[in-house]
C-alpha cells in the first residue's frame, strides 16, 4: 500500500461530498452539507472505491461479476456507515439512512442498484483517468494533502463526537458555564448540531427519558457488535477446525490472531451480516439467502485479496473445486453464505442478541472493554507477525528492536506450524 491508495481513498471522498451537495442543490434548491464530518469528505465514498480498487481488478473483463460485487461493496459499506453515525450520535437520533437493497423495500432497490451502476462506470471510466492524474502529482504533495486532510479530520470527528455524546442538553449547559472556554465550547456546539439539522431533516436531540430507556448493549451497538464478534469467532474457529479434523483428517488451527482460538473471518462476518441484513428480518427467505449468497461471496472474495496485498500469504485456496471464482471463493461456499444468512437473521441473532443484553450494565462493559483491548492487541501484533514473515526471506537481519522481538519469538517455523494451511503469495 503506498501513498497512492491513499489519495485515492481521499480524492473519492471529496467527489462524494461534491455529490451529495450538488444532488441537494438541484432537488432541494439550497445548499447542505451532507458529510458526517464539517470538512468536505465523506468517507464512506472513499471506503467503498478504496474496496473495489482491490477486488475489482481481480475480475477484470467479468462486467457482471463486477456488478455484483460493486452492489454488495456499496450497499454494505454504507449501512455500516449508517449504524456507525447512528452510534456516534448517542445522544441525537436522525434519519440519514441509506434506503438500498438492503433496505427491503422495492424503489429503495432500485435506487441501490442504480448508485452501484454509478460507481461501477466511475471506476471503469473515471478512475483510469484519476490514475493517469495520480502520477503527474509530485508524491509529497499527495503525501501532504493526505496529512493535513487525516489530521483535519481527525480533529473535526473528534468535536463531532464530543458534541453529539454531550448534547445540547441542561448538564451540558451547566458544565459550559464553569469552563473558562464556555464561548468557544458554545459556539463550536451550536455551529455543529445547527449544520446538522440543516443538512439531515429530522435531525434532533433525543430526550433524558430516551436515554434512560436504554439497556446494556441494546440495538446495534459498539458493546453488542464486539460480543457478536468474539461469539462468532470463537464459534467459527471450533467448527472449522472440526470439520478440517474429520473430513480432511487435518487438525490444525483455524484462527486468525497469534493467541486465542478466534477466526477473524467468521466474527467479521457475522458482524457484517448483522449489519447488512438485520432490516431484512420480516422479509421472505428467499430474500435474506439471496443477500447472504451475493455479500457472504463478495466478502470471502474480498477478505482472499486483501489478506494477500497487505500480508503477501494465501489462507485459502479453491481454485481446484468446482465453479471458483479465482480460487477465492466458490458457489457452493455461496450457497453457505446463504443459508447461514436465513439461520443467522431469523433464529441466531435474536437469541444471541437477547443473552448478550441481559448482562448487567456495569460488568458487561468493563468485560466488553477489556476484550476489545486484548483483541485489537492480538489483532495488531498478529499483523507484525504476519509482515515480518513476509519480509523476512529477503531481510533477514531486523532493522530495529521490535523486528528483533517478532524473530526471536515468531519465527518461520512458528508461524508455519501455528497456520499449516498458510503459504506465501505466488509460491
Amino acid at each position: 500500500m503506498d501513498v497512492n491508495y491513499a489519495w485515492y481513498i481521499l480524492v473519492y471522498s471529496f467527489f462524494g461530498w461534491v455529490t451529495e451537495v450538488g444532488y441537494c442543490a438541484i432537488m432541494k434548491k439550497q445548499f447542505r452539507n451532507r458529510g458526517f464530518l464539517t470538512v468536505p469528505l465523506i468517507p464512506s465514498y472513499g471506503v467503498s472505491f478504496g474496496v473495489l480498487i482491490l477486488v475489482l481488478p481481480q475480475l477484470s473483463g467479468q462486467y457482471a461479476l463486477q456488478f455484483l460485487v460493486t452492489l454488495a461493496v456499496v450497499s454494505v459499506v454504507l449501512r455500516l456507515a449508517d449504524e456507525f453515525t447512528n452510534q456516534v450520535s448517542r445522544s441525537a437520533k436522525w434519519e440519514r439512512g441509506y434506503e438500498g437493497i438492503l433496505s427491503g423495500n422495492s424503489r429503495a432497490a432500485l435506487t441501490g442498484i442504480l448508485i452501484s451502476c454509478i460507481y461501477l462506470m466511475a471506476y471503469l471510466t473515471v478512475h483510469p483517468l484519476l490514475i493517469g492524474v495520480t502520477l503527474l502529482i509530485p508524491a509529497i504533495i499527495k503525501t501532504g494533502a493526505v496529512l493535513v486532510m487525516a489530521v483535519l479530520s481527525a480533529m473535526d470527528f473528534a468535536a463531532v463526537f464530543y458534541v453529539l455524546r454531550t448534547g445540547k442538553t441542561d448538564r451540558y449547559n451547566k458544565r459550559l458555564e464553569h469552563s473558562k472556554w464556555q464561548k468557544v465550547e458554545r459556539w463550536i456546539s451550536d455551529f455543529i448540531w445547527n449544520r446538522l439539522q440543516r443538512a439531515y431533516p429530522g435531525f434532533r436531540e433525543m430526550s433524558g427519558t430516551e436515554q434512560e430507556k436504554c439497556r446494556f448493549a441494546q440495538g446495534l451497538c459498539l458493546d453488542k457488535m464486539v460480543w457478536i464478534f468474539l461469539c462468532s469467532a470463537l464459534l467459527g474457529d471450533l467448527i472449522e477446525t472440526v470439520y478440517c479434523g474429520v473430513f480432511d483428517g487435518k487438525w490444525m488451527s483455524r484462527s486468525s490472531v497469534l493467541y486465542g482460538p478466534f477466526s477473524f473471518v467468521w466474527g467479521a462476518g457475522a458482524a457484517l451480516l448483522t449489519v447488512a441484513l438485520k432490516r431484512l428480518a420480516g422479509r421472505s427467505d428467499r430474500y435474506i439467502f439471496t443477500a447472504g449468497f451475493v455479500i457472504g461471496g463478495v466478502y470471502e472474495y474480498s477478505c482472499s485479496v486483501i489478506t494477500e496485498v497487505l500480508f503477501g500469504t494465501v489462507f485459502w485456496d479453491y481454485s481446484k473445486m468446482p465453479l471458483n471464482i479465482g480460487g477465492r471463493t466458490n458457489v457452493l461456499f455461496c450457497f453457505f453464505w446463504g443459508t447461514l444468512a436465513v439461520i443467522w437473521v431469523k433464529e441466531a441473532y435474536p437469541r444471541l442478541s437477547g443473552l448478550i443484553e441481559s448482562l448487567p450494565h456495569l460488568a458487561g462493559k468493563a468485560l466488553t472493554w477489556a476484550m476489545l483491548v486484548f483483541m485489537l492487541s492480538n489483532a495488531v501484533l498478529t499483523g507484525a507477525a504476519m509482515a515480518r514473515y513476509k519480509t523476512r526471506s529477503v531481510q533477514p537481519k531486523a532493522a530495529n528492536q521490535f523486528e528483533e522481538f517478532l524473530d526471536r519469538h515468531y519465527t518461520d517455523d512458528f508461524m508455519e506450524e501455528r497456520w499449516k494451511n498458510m503459504r506465501k503469495a505466488g509460491t
